[in-house]
């Protein structure tokens, strides 16, 4: 049975008393779903975060991480740094990592495999520019970033393996995919992995919605079948909002 999961990525947003502040208003929220909840605060303090939510039901997540377990890459983070502060989950191929960093499919399969290798969960993003959506392509698009990056580990593998479709157009942008969109895409995602690996696996998979879900619409997109729920950008910063979310299960 695949999980819900709802994940807050804070992005570049919050110093460490901001993020104190926001990490004590979650605490004050109430869950009523079994839905999994899980944080992306900025590297410098994921050490405090953890440390704030470990006895919650919160899970402190990384935003990425290096392949390389150490090395001359300045400023990286590898997989055995982020465990050592408590952190076991990783979100990777994140648009903006893809369009302002330049990290390919041949980048991320090389990421993803060095989390799994240190026996962390990844969340692993991908999706359309408008321009595909526009033109038709946008299937062809989301099938070679998934092919390129993931068709090369086992089935077994998926056991430690989120999918994030992200419509790249629908980020930070106020635009939403429509739900029927979004189940659209997300059942294509997963017929995706069923040809390659089977349908036990591909239903066993958590695929998140990413792309302006805020709580006037978190509940209409997650009750679609294959939408497991969602990889929370803005709304994540205010307590309140996520827990919303959370609870639109």
């Amino acid at each position: 049975m695949r999980k819900n999961i709802v994940a807050g990525n804070w992005k570049m947003n919050n110093d460490l008393a901001q993020t104190e502040t926001l990490i004590t208003s979650l605490k004050s929220q109430t869950k009523t779903t079994e839905a999994e909840v899980m944080i992306a605060p900025t590297a410098t303090n994921l050490w405090q975060a953890y440390n704030s939510l470990k006895d919650s039901e919160i899970e402190v997540i990384a935003q990425n991480m290096h392949f390389a377990e150490s090395g001359a890459y300045t400023g990286e983070i590898s997989a055995s740094m982020l465990k050592s502060v408590g952190v076991t989950t990783v979100i990777l191929g994140h648009s903006e990592r893809r369009e302002y960093f330049n990290e390919t499919d041949e980048l991320l399969a090389k990421k993803v495999d060095a989390a799994l290798a240190n026996k962390m969960r990844v969340i692993f993003c991908f999706g359309e520019e408008l321009a595909d959506r526009k033109s038709g392509n946008h299937e062809n698009i989301v099938e070679s970033q998934i092919k390129n990056a993931l068709f090369h580990l086992s089935a077994w593998d998926y056991k430690s393996v989120v999918l994030a479709y992200e419509p790249v157009w629908a980020i930070g942008t106020g635009e939403t995919a429509s739900p029927e969109q979004a189940q659209e895409m997300h059942a294509f995602i997963r017929k995706t992995l069923a040809d390659q690996y089977g349908y036990e696996v591909a239903n066993s998979v958590s695929i998140l919605y990413g792309g302006s879900v805020k709580p006037a619409n978190a509940q209409e997109i997650f009750s679609k079948p294959d939408v497991d729920g969602g990889l929370i950008g803005g709304a994540a910063l205010n307590a309140e909002d996520f827990f919303a979310i959370v609870n639109a299960f």
